[in-house]
């Protein structure tokens, strides 16, 4: 008995018109899809204006969003999808008085939306269906800001005076008590690791629980620069001497290395350093050296020698 072979061949052409026709029918669905009338949710992205500063709300707040079920195309609703609607709220004849309740009716809601929407849209329904919620004054008091920042420097690098604030005071809102009690706020720890350029941040503040502030964060500058060193030679002087005697130093001078940021450095000069040694009669041989600086570009100094011999004459 002879056994048959079949051999199935493989045909590209047969793949490739399988995947054409697959390709076609998505098409056609999306095609029909995006212009097919059909009811979504989609969120409204809300915010609040005309709302003095000494008004807290109450309860659990404005909403920030509302969710709203829309009637429309695909197309146009995919748009709303990846773009929400934006509302913004004044509730400026909402607040009436020290304290009360700011209602945003059913209706008045419906309308607001409905003018964020496009003509082609209906819009079917609202959760929540409306905006109702409690406020009451409360007194303010205008404090310092200190900032919480740890800064470590890259390696040749150094810090550029203090860390700035945009702001160094702010407005913040309390009951009576609590306000007498505060005279500053600080800013929420910041850490910022080898540091090597300016660096502008947001930080957030930190008020104390039931204390509100006009904003949430303020911004930090921090500027950086590579340093260099500069080395002087300056004369030294002796302060405290006894009088009716003459101290004689060895050596007379000494060598002060500077650390000076690289933009500074043609700025700093002889005048700007001084070298003293202070008597003392319990030192029998040996003075020790300090050195004074004025010049706000240098950031550190030392000298060399540290110590000087001297003889005290009559």
């Amino acid at each position: 008995m002879r056994r048959k072979k079949f051999q199935h061949k493989f045909h590209w052409t047969d793949l490739i018109t399988y995947l054409f026709f697959l390709v076609l029918a998505a098409c056609v669905w999306y095609g029909h899809a995006m212009h097919s009338v059909r009811n979504t949710r989609v969120p409204v992205l809300v915010s609040y204006t005309g709302i003095p500063g000494t008004i807290a709300i109450g309860g659990e707040g404005l909403p920030d969003t509302v969710m709203v079920e829309v009637r429309d195309a695909g197309q146009r609703l995919n748009a709303y999808l990846r773009e929400p609607p934006l509302l913004t709220v004044d509730l400026h004849s909402y607040v009436h008085g020290e304290k009360g309740t700011i209602h945003i009716t059913a209706d008045d809601l419906r309308r607001k939306i409905s003018d964020r929407l496009q003509g082609t849209s209906k819009l079917i329904a609202t959760t929540p269906e409306e905006i109702s919620c409690t406020y009451y004054t409360e007194r303010e008091k205008t404090v310092r800001v200190i900032s919480d920042v740890q800064l470590t420097m890259a390696k040749e690098y150094q810090l550029v005076g203090e860390p700035q604030l945009s702001q160094t005071s702010i407005k913040i809102f309390g009951n009576g008590t609590q306000l007498e009690t505060i005279d500053s706020i600080y800013t929420e720890r910041v850490e910022i690791s080898d540091l090597s350029d300016t660096t502008r941040v947001r930080v957030a503040l930190a008020p104390p629980k039931g204390i509100r502030v006009e904003k949430d964060s303020i911004e930090l500058l921090v500027i950086a620069e590579r340093f260099t060193e500069k080395k002087i030679t300056v004369p030294l002087r002796v302060e405290n001497a006894p009088t009716g005697y003459t101290i004689r130093l060895f050596p007379r001078e000494v060598e002060a290395t500077l650390r000076v940021g690289m933009s500074h450095f043609s700025e700093v000069s002889e005048r700007d350093i001084t070298a003293v040694c202070h008597y003392s009669p319990e030192r029998k041989d040996k003075l020790d050296v300090q050195i004074r600086y004025t010049n706000p570009y240098i950031t550190e100094a030392w000298v060399y020698p540290a110590t000087v011999e001297f003889i005290l004459e009559q």
